[in-house]
């Protein structure tokens, strides 16, 4: 009996995530499996069990009447929730070790260089400047992770080993042992008020676009270490208002802000947060996991399915993640 095929949709990507390269790596990860990139290769959409996508163009996924599960190569899975004619079978995100130990580095390292104050640092070299601050410990600084999933999780944890002071907020109440857990809309205002930065790692979902806006700022701390607060988001950029963080920044009610994701990617040239003094631009790269680790775990994951066991870390479409 043949195995059913796969199929893959895949939009753009840089050399190493091309459409041609996930080709390759699937024929090798499934042997015996028809692997086939749309709309190059020819197959016939009632042999598909199995897509594995990244942003495929709407009405894509139900050409295929016999699909049985769908694998997001990444980590944000707004764009295929945004089909309104997405096949109701299994969406699989992905939850690869290598993609959380990714993204903890990012967010450790922008929230040590905000609360060693590199950027201060980084100037007074360029002038030849001489002129140590005051440096604080890290338990002078309140972190606040928006977004308790794998990936805030994980962050939370380290950013707490270091010693800094770590809350985290989401939809649903969670129990994170050392750290103050917020949640729900009567959550937010307490947890905002006792963070000097705040790292975003939330899906993008109705309830949370747009919720890094002048509202969440202005609710952050006044009274910290660093002379304002910090924002620094590696979630979606649907989740940021630039235009509030550009007017918090020059009205002083951000001091600072590092940003990963961006309304429209890539983020235009004539962008005034290229060259804003006070923000760290980065090219969504936060978290860009090994996508052989990436076809390997949608490998495993067919093998499990084919195997009789449940999926893993499938998405919930009523909350969006």
């Amino acid at each position: 009996m043949s195995k059913g095929a796969l199929a893959l949709l895949i939009s753009g990507g840089t050399e190493n995530w091309a459409p041609e390269r996930w080709r390759e790596r699937f024929r090798r990860g499934c042997p015996g499996r028809r692997v086939a990139l749309l709309p190059d290769d020819r197959v016939d959409p009632a042999e598909v069990r199995y897509a594995a996508v990244w942003k495929p163009p709407p009405g894509r996924l139900a050409a295929f009447p016999h699909l049985q599960a769908i694998f997001n190569l990444g980590a944000g899975v707004d764009a295929v929730l945004g089909d309104p004619s997405l096949p109701a079978v299994p969406l699989v995100r992905v939850a690869d070790d290598d993609l959380t130990r990714r993204m903890t580095e990012y967010v450790t390292l922008h929230v040590l260089m905000h609360h060693r104050q590199q950027r201060y640092l980084d100037e007074a070299q360029r002038q030849a400047f001489w002129a140590p601050k005051l440096q604080w410990a890290a338990d002078a600084v309140r972190v606040g992770i928006m977004g308790l999933g794998v990936l805030g999780r994980d962050a939370a944890e380290v950013l707490a080993r270091i010693g800094f002071r770590v809350a985290g907020w989401s939809r649903r109440a969670k129990v994170i042992p050392g750290i103050e857990c917020f949640a729900g809309e009567a959550g937010l205002a307490p947890f905002l008020a006792r963070t000097d930065i705040l790292v975003c790692l939330l899906p993008l979902t109705e309830e949370t676009r747009g919720i890094l806006d002048q509202r969440t700022f202005s609710l952050l701390a006044r009274d910290g270490v660093l002379g304002g607060p910090v924002i620094v988001n590696a979630g979606r950029g649907g989740l940021q208002v630039e235009r509030d963080i550009l007017a918090a920044l020059d009205d002083g009610t951000l001091a600072a802000a590092t940003l990963d994701v961006f309304e429209t990617e890539p983020l235009p040239m004539e962008s005034p947060l290229w060259s804003h003094p006070r923000v760290t631009v980065t090219p969504h790269n936060a978290a860009d996991t090994d996508p052989d680790a990436i076809s390997t775990y949608v490998a495993r994951q067919i093998a499990r399915h084919e195997g009789g066991l449940p999926l893993e870390n499938v998405v919930d479409r009523h909350t969006g993640y």
